[in-house]
């Protein structure tokens, strides 16, 4: 049996304390965990965007576009952005979980990057959305969507939708330190996002809505990412749609995620 020198142990250095990119990968890795342990969130995950497609085209298509095909080509980048900013309430919802069960009291006793917790959450974020987008984007292709960008305009646009994912999840983070119960945080939040996603020109082109309306969904951020995610499907995308699309994800991160920092540790 082997003896442990003292004076070796009193001597040895301590082992280099881990980056902010290998705290963010550790919780990262946690929020994957997540999949396998509750796979019942993949369920939610599917079937909404899944029914939301099909019901949309077949439902409404004939009436707003005069066939389910032509209603496709339009319909299928705005359905993709509204499951991201949909999809985002599920980090507030779980920051919250997490907030009651005291989870967060020891991440803030660990020598860790005080904002390593919340990029675990925004991995998962990207995780859903990816899973999500890759749903829609089969069934599409299986009814007769065809982006006209071909696969760069694809790999494009899901590109988009995780900087639009990451911006509006930081909404979702905030509601969750503030408010400590999961359903509260989601009723909350689809308050606030309901009237932005369906107050948009993801449905339909804001032509026929009365002028106040017409007026509001052309200056709403959702109708700035849902244009520059078309163009980037179709080809016709401009620097300047992009560009607008950014916008409000960008300062969302700019303005909440200091907030975010702060309200952590406040508490």
């Amino acid at each position: 049996m082997s003896v442990i020198d003292p004076a070796s142990v009193l001597t040895a250095s301590r082992p280099p304390r881990p980056s902010a990119f290998s705290n963010a990968l550790t919780f990262g890795w946690r929020a994957v965990l997540k999949f396998r342990h509750v796979p019942e969130q993949l369920f939610d995950l599917i079937m909404t965007p899944l029914m939301f497609t099909l019901l949309f085209t077949f439902v409404f298509g004939g009436a707003l576009a005069g066939s389910p095909d032509d209603y496709l080509q339009f319909f299928l980048p705005g359905i993709l952005v509204q499951t991201v900013v949909f999809n985002s309430v599920y980090s507030g919802m779980g920051l919250s979980t997490d907030l009651s069960k005291g989870l967060f009291e020891r991440f803030r006793s660990l020598p860790i990057w005080s904002l390593s917790p919340f990029a675990g959450l925004m991995v998962g974020d990207v995780l859903r959305h990816f899973i999500a987008g890759l749903i829609i984007l089969g069934v599409g292709l299986a009814l007769g969507y065809r982006p006209e960008a071909g696969l760069v305009g694809v790999v494009a646009s899901f590109l988009l939708l995780f900087a639009i994912g990451f911006g509006v999840g930081w909404i979702f983070i905030t509601l969750g330190l503030i408010i400590r119960t999961p359903m509260t945080v989601m009723t909350i939040g689809f308050t606030f996002i309901f009237p932005l996603v369906f107050a948009s020109n993801i449905m339909v082109q804001p032509e026929t809505m009365p002028g106040w309306l017409q007026a509001f969904v052309d200056r709403n951020p959702v109708s700035h990412m849902t244009t520059a995610l078309r163009g980037l499907m179709g080809g016709s995308a401009t620097g300047g749609d992009v560009l607008l699309a950014l916008a409000a994800p960008a300062a969302l991160t700019v303005l909440l995620a200091p907030l975010v920092l702060w309200l952590y540790r406040r508490d």
